[in-house]
């Protein structure tokens, strides 16, 4: 899988993509991450890839035809995939969709996912029809769009075959059963009176599948009940 990101801040995301899971994909050849740099097609010598907006008000606005630009050079590196069939582009922004783990999911099948963050005040309003969709982490308000693409990134590609060492260790993660995680516990076996509970230490495989489900539900019930819905 190619994911292309484009962004005014490629530093913060080379960085990121080298730690953990994602340099791990990387490392497999399960991955590759395609940084580019928005400000490489800025029209003058002063790289502004922004200005105010039309009507007036506050912030900057992100130009469309910078946007194209960077856009048309992610494109440009595709080489053997096709292009309609297995790729999509995606604009980071308050307005799109809500992430979940199932869309990360349907994201892992993709050969070549495209991802723009926005920053300042906004895009331009004609970016939005450069793009197949428009994707929102929550309802707040953050400077950029580095950290949306980052998390988006992380959340697909643990689900790509190969990356985690164990299949189980996706299929009985948080909301991939639709639940929430059971309570975990490692050494010491007591600390502050607080023991861990018996059947974990009991060796009975059945009845330890048995608590873990009960308590995935007695949390979700608790923490998260619009997921039971």
């Amino acid at each position: 899988m190619t994911i292309s990101i484009l962004t005014l801040f490629p530093d913060i995301i080379k960085t990121s993509v080298n730690y953990s899971i994602l340099q791990r994909a990387q490392k497999k050849k399960l991955v590759d991450f395609k940084i580019v740099d928005i400000r490489d097609f800025a029209l003058d010598k002063h790289k502004s890839v922004d200005d105010h907006p039309y009507g007036g008000g506050p912030g900057m606005i992100l130009r469309v035809d910078i946007i194209d630009k960077a856009l048309s050079y992610a494109k440009s590196q595709l080489s053997t995939i096709n292009y309609k069939l297995s790729t999509k582009m995606v604009l980071l922004d308050a307005r799109g969709k809500a992430w979940d783990q199932k869309k990360a999911l349907e994201f892992s099948h993709l050969e070549h996912l495209i991802l723009i963050c926005g920053h300042y005040e906004g895009v331009d309003e004609r970016a939005f029809d450069l793009v197949d969709e428009v994707i929102s982490i929550g309802d707040f308000i953050l400077t950029g769009g580095e950290i949306p693409a980052l998390a988006l990134t992380d959340s697909i590609v643990r689900l790509i075959p190969g990356v985690l060492e164990k299949k189980e260790a996706v299929i009985d993660e948080s909301f991939s059963s639709g639940l929430l995680s059971f309570p975990q516990y490692t050494k010491p076996t007591i600390h502050n009176k607080k023991s861990v509970p018996e059947v974990l230490l009991s060796g009975n495989h059945q009845k330890i599948s048995s608590w873990r489900k009960e308590k995935s539900v007695q949390i979700t019930k608790k923490f998260r009940p619009d997921l039971l819905k």
